[in-house]
């Protein structure tokens, strides 16, 4: 087999896309919105709160933020010129407090909107909108795990969004009537343009190496070791063929680092660990692959698409939304090493279908512009009126 596949990405990287932003004037129904989040890190949930807010100022929404005074979205939310409410959350008396203290700031803030995103901080804020008979109260879903209490999800709210279709059915399937829920997918932000990567000169890699990449936190469910494995027969077929890991996560990165030196492949799989430049490491990457087992959306296949690589996913969640399967990636079953290995080698043997698999893409994605933050600032807009409207 020739295992001398010219790389795009190694020749300077895909031609540069151009950003169509989809033209979007100001609303003509300005509302007052406030989210509100209980969670203290900064992780996909709260990019999301991060890029939707930002979204819909720029469309002409007045917008404010309710969170912990420890969680990073202050500093940030601060940052980008937001008011933000800090209210202690966690704990009886923090709870008593925490929703006398949001009620005020719904009543003062005349509020349309109070668009809840945690268990912790639904049961708190949406109870003190209750209180205050803010006129919509939303519930965004963010996960792929089990619903337990249906409290944060019936009683409370009185809408629920989704940030995929397959979240939306598992909401649905908790007995939650249809007519309150809706799929609002996250947006994603194309990455600047890389007119060199640094990647293959950092790891000392030809242009004729063919570099697979995998960008995720180290968590069990991603599948880190599973990729390895379902690649120990690629890696001895193609001897310029390279996995590229980026993420961090203890103590899955421990294990992973150790299953890698045990299988002898120091020198074909490389931990990068936590990345700042990830569009540059996409750049100088030929394929994209994440053997996830469990996914809401998995906007991270969104993201490599739109730095012009084709992509290998697992049929779980709302990953099959995320990408076309068979026109600019594959899906391949979960847990299915022969699949996962077949897809691979599909991509790795033919360099134009990469190719075409990329201008798909870039078609789904830039032209169409299906998951940009325009797109989610007019949906958005659309649900919460349609709620609106549906109770005035």
């Amino acid at each position: 087999m020739n295992t001398n596949v010219n790389s795009t990405a190694a020749q300077g990287g895909m031609p540069p896309f151009t950003d169509q932003e989809t033209a979007v004037g100001k609303t003509d129904r300005p509302l007052r919105i406030v989210h509100s989040e209980a969670a203290v890190s900064f992780g996909g949930q709260e990019h999301r709160i991060f890029k939707e807010m930002r979204a819909m100022r720029k469309r002409g929404h007045h917008m404010e933020l309710i969170c912990r005074p420890e969680a990073q979205l202050v500093a940030r939310m601060r940052d980008e010129g937001f008011v933000v409410h800090t209210v202690p959350m966690g704990g009886i008396p923090n709870f008593v407090k925490g929703v006398a203290a949001i009620r005020r700031i719904l009543l003062d803030g005349r509020f349309d909107v109070l668009n809840t995103h945690s268990r912790k901080d639904t049961l708190i804020a949406a109870l003190a909108g209750r209180l205050a008979g803010t006129p919509l109260i939303v519930r965004t879903r963010h996960l792929a795990i089990p619903i337990g209490s249906l409290l944060s999800y019936t009683w409370l709210p009185h809408k629920v969004a989704t940030v995929s279709n397959h979240v939306r059915q598992m909401v649905l399937d908790k007995g939650v009537s249809p007519d309150r829920v809706a799929t609002i997918y996250s947006p994603v932000e194309p990455p600047a343009h890389v007119a060199h990567s640094t990647l293959r000169e950092e790891l000392g890699l030809d242009a004729s190496a063919i570099v697979v990449i995998c960008v995720a936190v180290m968590r069990e469910k991603k599948g880190h070791v599973f990729l390895i494995d379902s690649m120990k027969p690629l890696f001895e077929r193609y001897p310029d063929l390279h996995l590229v890991l980026v993420g961090a996560g203890s103590p899955t990165f421990e294990k992973v680092s150790k299953h890698v030196a045990d299988s002898h492949l120091d020198n074909r799989v490389h931990l990068l660990g936590y990345r700042k430049d990830v569009p540059n490491l996409l750049a100088g990457s030929d394929i994209f692959a994440l053997a996830t087992e469990q996914e809401a959306s998995g906007t991270v296949y969104v993201e490599a698409q739109m730095s012009g690589l084709p992509v290998v996913g697992t049929d779980v969640g709302g990953v099959s939304e995320m990408l076309l399967d068979g026109q600019t990636g594959i899906l391949v079953p979960l847990h299915d090493a022969a699949a996962l290995t077949q897809a691979l080698e599909q991509l790795i043997q033919n360099p134009a279908l990469r190719t075409q698999m990329s201008q798909a893409a870039h078609k789904w994605l830039y032209d169409e512009a299906v998951f940009s933050p325009e797109k989610l600032a007019l949906n958005t807009e659309a649900v919460y009126c349609k709620w609106l409207d549906e109770k005035s």
